[in-house]
């Protein structure tokens, strides 16, 4: 029997009232603009994939504020965990330049345009609150 493969964890980063995006090189189905994240390995909390990955995909250090909440993506069908973070800054550069090809702090009216299709509930409401 296959092992179950590891859950996705996604940083849900916020500077100054905006959100921190990646937008992947090949889109997963429709999604293209995604929060850095990334598999969770072996003996690691999801606080810490959510700065690694972090800080892998765009040389940004964040700090874990809560989980925020867990779904099986409805695209992707991946066990997904859900990180709510505070940047230290703005600085985000794309460092996995194999596997991103831009990034973006969004506000609300940003987010809305590079995910029209929504987001999960839990996350929605979160950014309800950390969101200028």
């Amino acid at each position: 029997m296959t092992p179950p493969r590891p859950a996705i964890v996604a940083a849900v980063a916020v500077h100054e009232g905006r959100v921190l995006l990646v937008r992947r090189r090949i889109a997963e189905g429709t999604l293209s603009w995604q929060f850095p994240a990334g598999e969770r390995e072996q003996g690691e909390t999801a606080e810490h994939t959510a700065v690694r990955e972090t800080a892998e995909e765009v040389g940004l250090h964040v700090r874990p504020v809560s989980v925020i909440g867990e779904r099986d993506h409805p695209v992707t069908g991946r066990h997904m965990i859900y990180i709510g973070c505070e940047a230290d800054s703005a600085d985000a550069t794309v460092v996995d330049i194999e596997e991103l090809a831009e990034l973006a702090w969004c506000d609300q009216a940003a987010l809305a345009e590079k995910i029209p299709s929504g987001l999960f509930e839990p996350v929605a409401a979160y950014l309800g609150e950390h969101l200028g």
